[in-house]
Order: C-alpha cells, then structure tokens, then sequence
C-alpha cells in the first residue's frame, strides 16, 4: 500500500468515531438493502412496458439485482479486506511454506475463502506462493480455491437457493480445490514451470516473514476502505455486464430451449455448461445473477453450478496469465484436473437436488 495508515496524519479523528460510522454504515446499509423490491418495481413502472411482459421482468430483474450484487459486494469485500488485515501475503507464504502435501492443499484451499478475488486477481499471490517455496499442489489448492470458493459467491448463493445448497457448493468446491492440488503435486510437476520460476522455486530459501505490525482497529477499517476501492473498481463494469446478461436471460429466452441445454434429463448438458462457460470471464458476484436466471428458466441445478464453476475457476483470462509461470503442458494438466472435478460436482448435485 502506498500510504502509510500506521501515520500520525491518519489519527486525527477519535477512534471512536471510526467504530461509531461503521454501525452507521451497517444500519443504513440494512435499511436501504430492505427496499430495493420496491424500488426496483417504482424503477419499471416509470418505463412505457407491461410489468409482466419480457421486457418488464427484464427491467425489474436488472434494476433489483444491480443495487443487490453492488451492496452485498461493498459490504462483504469491507469485512472480508479487515479480516484480511491480519493475514498479510508475507504472513500467508509463511504459513503455507514447508507444509506438507495434504495438510497444506487443505490450508491453502481454506486460506482461498478468505479471498475474494477473480481468478485473475488470485494468480499474482499464486506467483509469490510458488516464489517462497511453497510446494507446486498446495499452491494450485489456492488457486483454484480462492476464485470459486470465496465468500461472495458463499453469501449470494445462500441468498438465492438457500444454505443447504451453499454449503454442499462449499463442500464440493473445497474437496475440488485440495484434490486437485493434491493430484498435481503428486505429479511433481515443477519442470513444467516456465525456467525462470523453476529457478526462483528451487532456489528458494526460508520464508519471509512477516513484519509483527500492529495495527489498532482504525487502521484495519482503512484497509476495508481500501479493499472496497481497489476490488469495486475492477469488477463493477462485469458486474453489471453479467446482470445485464442475466436480466436478457431472464426476460428472453425460453424456457423450453434452456430446458434442452442444461435440463436434468440431458446428460451432456454438465459437459456442455463447462465448455461453454470457460471462454467467458466474471467473478462470483457477476455470474450469480445468470446463475439466477438460469434456475428460473427451469435449468438443473448442478448443471448451472458447473457452468458457475468453470466461468470462475477456468476462464481465459487466467490461463492468459498464467502462461507467463506455467507452460502449456501444465496449464493443461489444470485444466484437465479442474474440469473433472467439476464435472463430478455438476453430476452430482443433479442427482442429490
């Protein structure tokens, strides 16, 4: 960070102030967080469309979920940027350092929660993992928990299908995180590093550790503050994108035809929603609203959830960037190694729910 919260500057207002805004912060939160039906429907009637037709289940879709996702978000990346406070990355790299295959792919993958960043965003501390030594599938455990198992996607489901479904979604999407990690560092894989990563990996020595700052409860709400900027800022245009998109679905297309793709009863639909959801790039948050959409048109749940799945853990994007570490070989073994586990998970939530 570039500012130093820790300076006297950044004390001059009482902490009890700090403590005192963010309640109301909660408070106004909540009360706001209650009327977004009723603005969402005072939003469509000022449009020249039947509120029941496509268009208007579109408008009224769209306008309830953007305020929705936009508020869940603030307020979880706040929370979740001042729990992060105290696992800074050095810390977190210690952590993880010298563990031993298994107990470390079920730390790693329990630490990936407490992210919540896109694929994309989780990849620059994949790259310091692998930098510190940490070994190769206790690494990956990370990479592939913290995109698919964070705790936006948690919230939001519980929100849309209930805590029974978000729990078995973390169930299963942890035991894909720490057996796939597993897998691939059984493989001992790390020749397929790009050269200068090998090297730096090899070559590591002990862990950095992490300064023992001690930062008051103030300076954690900056960091909050900070999180909430920082990740906002990259994420609202897809969260929009991805509403938008859930809302044409859902005032669109028919449901005889969503039906076919992703019903219960084609087997090839789990298959067809991971292949189909790779290309595209979103966050938990800017998919859920399609997820909604999608189990309205009747889609079967496990089929939705692999296509989730794959959007978040396997996007292009990530595997973009991660061709500067990894060479192809390896980014094919991931992908390999993901896509089965989803796969399983998308069967076996049909057959469960």
């Amino acid at each position: 960070m570039s500012a130093d919260i820790s300076h006297p500057a950044h004390r001059a207002r009482p902490d009890w102030t700090w403590h005192l805004g963010v309640l109301a912060f909660v408070v106004v939160w909540w009360l706001i967080y209650r009327q977004l039906i009723p603005f969402s429907e005072w939003i469509t009637a000022l449009f020249p469309v039947d509120r029941h037709s496509h268009t208007g289940e579109a408008i009224a879709f769209f306008f309830y979920d953007v305020p929705k996702v936009m508020m869940l978000l603030t307020l979880i990346v706040f929370a979740m940027g001042v729990v992060r406070s105290f696992f800074s990355p050095e810390r977190t790299r210690a952590l993880l350092s010298g563990k031993r295959e298994g107990v470390g792919n079920v730390l790693s993958a329990g630490l990936g929660i407490l992210t919540p960043f896109c694929s994309c965003s989780a990849v620059p501390l994949f790259i310091g993992f692998v930098s510190a030594g940490v070994p190769l599938g206790v690494t990956f455990s990370f990479l592939i928990a913290a995109p698919m198992v964070n705790e936006v996607a948690l919230v939001l489901l519980f929100g849309l299908v209930g805590w029974q479904v978000a729990a078995t979604y973390l169930a299963f999407g942890l035991g894909i995180a720490i057996v796939a990690g597993f897998i691939i560092g059984k493989l001992h894989l790390e020749g397929w590093l790009q050269d200068w990563v090998r090297d730096i990996h090899s070559g590591a020595n002990a862990p950095v550790m992490a300064a023992d700052d001690r930062l008051s409860m103030v300076d954690r709400y900056r960091l909050g503050i900070e999180a909430v900027r920082e990740i906002f800022g990259k994420v609202w245009l897809w969260i929009i994108l991805g509403i938008g998109m859930g809302a044409l679905i859902h005032g669109y297309v028919p449901e005889d035809l969503m039906a076919r793709i992703m019903g219960a009863e084609a087997w090839w639909s789990v298959p067809a929603a991971v292949v189909i959801g790779i290309p595209m790039y979103t966050n938990a948050a800017g998919v859920i609203p399609i997820v909604e959409a999608l189990l309205g048109k009747g889609a079967a749940l496990g089929t939705v959830l692999a296509f989730m799945m794959s959007v978040i853990a396997l996007s292009l994007p990530e595997m973009i960037i991660l061709r500067q570490v990894l060479t192809l070989r390896l980014i094919a073994v991931f992908i390999g190694v993901v896509a089965s586990g989803i796969l399983a998970v998308g069967f076996l939530f049909n057959m469960i729910f």
